[in-house]
């Protein structure tokens, strides 16, 4: 018997190391094609990714684009040509930790630092005395959070910013629905290293898919896309690290929250009503309660937590409408 289980042992062990060294997958074309598009600028000796293309001539407008979690600016595809018909400028970055971005670890992720690196973007590209648009989705929204807060104590050197538009983001602690992976990561325990270094493809999607509603889920290939970002840098083993902002986000909450029920500039909120991770009604009701000057645009009630992608035409219309509106 003891034998028996010398030879499972013997035989398990190289079998998880090879596991454990699987590649990344390769990049799509269409995957391939966004990071060719891209470039890379320095923030601190870590290498950021970002787009920057030229739209409108002569408009004088910018939009400055931040994506959620756990995924890249590649979010933004479907709606990247439609922006840039009406904006002189559109950029997305991929955050530290996300996409085409350095993945550092051991490393201390936070909302403050990634708001930071959208500065030194901006000041990379001579920005930073522009006036701004801002455009984010789920964890985006508390990079923009803190971003206004920068903006609304009027510090030399921050971001001047015109408007800002969230998407299903988690601005509110006691609305938010975290996955159950996402509880046990976050809390960064001795299963985080393990469950990190186990995640494949087939687990990332079986978590991602239930956030999309039931009629606009993602083809296999584009969860394959989702998961080459996570996957390049081997980004996977820093998704505990990063999902300290929810742990942040409660802490900060009066800092993040306040800042968005005291600023003047136009608000808005495009919503996908099935988000199971921000649950309607609940979010909904606090939200305008909190931020009663904001506009809200509700999408068709089968759009859920990526609503960009779910309904890019409907996301892009509600915001060409609130952004038309001043």
């Amino acid at each position: 018997m003891r034998e028996w289980w010398v030879q499972v042992g013997l035989l398990a062990v190289p079998l998880l190391a090879a596991y454990l060294h699987i590649p990344p997958p390769q990049l799509s074309p269409a995957l391939h094609s966004w990071k060719s598009s891209g470039k890379f600028f320095t923030y601190k000796g870590l290498r950021i990714f970002y787009q920057d293309s030229v739209g409108v001539v002569g408009s004088p407008e910018i939009v400055v684009l931040l994506h959620g979690f756990p995924t890249s600016s590649y979010d933004w595809y479907k709606i990247w040509e439609g922006l840039t018909l009406r904006f002189h400028r559109v950029i997305a970055l991929d955050f530290l930790g996300f996409g085409f971005s350095d993945k550092p670890r051991p490393h201390h992720y936070s909302i403050f630092e990634q708001a930071s690196i959208v500065e030194a973007l901006l000041r990379h590209l001579g920005l930073q005395n522009r006036r701004l648009n801002l455009l984010s989705h789920d964890y985006g929204d508390i990079v923009a959070q803190e971003l206004l807060y920068r903006y609304k104590q009027n510090r030399s050197g921050r971001l001047t910013i015109k408007s800002l538009c969230l998407s299903n983001g988690g601005i509110f602690p006691e609305t938010h629905r975290p996955l159950l992976l996402q509880k046990l990561l976050k809390d960064g325990g001795v299963l985080s290293p393990i469950l990190t270094r186990l995640m494949n493809f087939f687990v990332f999607s079986r978590g991602l898919t239930p956030v999309f509603g039931p009629y606009t889920r993602p083809s296999e290939s584009e969860l394959w896309d989702m998961w080459a970002g996570v996957r390049n840098n081997d980004g996977n083993l820093v998704i505990d690290s990063l999902l300290q902002y929810i742990n942040q986000r409660k802490k900060f909450r009066r800092r993040w929250v306040g800042a968005l029920a005291s600023v003047t500039i136009p608000i808005h909120f495009i919503y996908g009503p099935l988000d199971p991770v921000n649950p309607y009604p609940e979010f909904l009701e606090l939200y305008r309660k909190t931020l009663p000057r904001s506009t809200v645009s509700i999408l068709d009630d089968h759009i859920s937590h990526y609503p960009q992608l779910e309904d890019p035409m409907g996301f892009l219309n509600a915001y060409m409408g609130f952004i038309n509106a001043f």
